[in-house]
């Protein structure tokens, strides 16, 4: 959607999903380094959290698609209209495509960590996938644009395809955690400059313009673009650091004889799902 909420809707999506990363990936590489089995990490507690952050993507894409249809002045399924020769609210079409493909990540996400028939890599092969369609579609996104307009766009493809070549990287090194948490980052930064380009593009009412053609504004909003970055970089450090104490704080409470070392049957899995 050409507006604010066109902007804020999937940067909600991505930060709510970065946030999950942030706290998902140090715990379960914490409950590795450490080696221990109790509920918190064990490995089929979070075979069980793949398979449902596999349906919560899967709904938010289908939630982003149906918006882009179906909202009052969308296209309702019509892609070419007739009477005008014209076609027919494209960047809504692009948009429900991104989404699509996001949606095809939280299927296979579900079909890999609940059967046997993919290899464990489709999951990151798929979100790689993913995200370098939106890169793709958002990079002839903007032909025609206003300078700024241009320029916002330009970085959030930064962001976009950064998160694709993690992802790649992840489908033949999984389970790193600097890979893990480079990813997040991108993820993060993706949503939160989705809300700074509504913000730029389509200010809510009441508030002032941006100049579209004013140089400095563009240099302000790489500066910008740095300090989302640091935010984003700053809430890993933060969820690192809480789900860390967290796990000591959990070791100390649980019992000695309960705090088991990771079974041989377990270790298999897990060397399984880094080939």
């Amino acid at each position: 959607m050409g507006n604010f909420e066109g902007h804020a809707l999937p940067g909600s999506f991505l930060i709510l999903i970065g946030l999950w990363w942030s706290v998902k990936y140090p715990l379960k590489y914490l409950c590795r380094r450490k080696k221990i089995a109790y509920p918190l990490g064990s490995k089929a507690r979070f075979q069980h959290l793949d398979v449902f952050e596999g349906i919560i993507k899967t709904a938010f894409a289908l939630i982003g698609m149906t918006t882009e249809q179906f909202i009052s002045y969308g296209p309702h399924l019509k892609l070419y209209d007739y009477e005008t020769n014209q076609w027919n609210h494209l960047k809504n079409w692009q948009h429900g495509t991104m989404y699509f493909f996001y949606g095809i990540s939280g299927l296979v996400d579900i079909v890999v960590h609940n059967t046997s028939v993919l290899p464990i890599a489709m999951d990151r092969m798929m979100l790689s996938l993913a995200f370098l369609v939106e890169g793709f579609l958002f990079y002839h996104h903007i032909h025609g644009r206003a300078i700024l307009d241009i320029h916002v766009h330009q970085l959030l493809i930064l962001a976009i395809f950064g998160g694709a070549f993690s992802t790649f990287l992840e489908v033949f090194f999984r389970g790193i955690i600097v890979l893990e948490m480079l990813r997040t980052s991108f993820l993060i930064l993706q949503g939160s400059w989705f809300w700074q380009i509504g913000f730029v593009l389509y200010p809510p009412s009441g508030s002032p313009e941006w100049n579209q053609t004013d140089h400095n504004n563009a240099m302000f909003l790489t500066m910008c673009y740095c300090w989302h970055y640091a935010f984003a970089l700053l809430i890993l450090a933060l969820n690192y650091t809480i789900v860390n104490w967290v796990v000591r704080y959990r070791m100390k409470r649980v019992p000695a004889m309960e705090i088991g070392l990771l079974k041989s049957s377990e270790r298999d899995l897990e060397s399984e799902d880094e080939m």
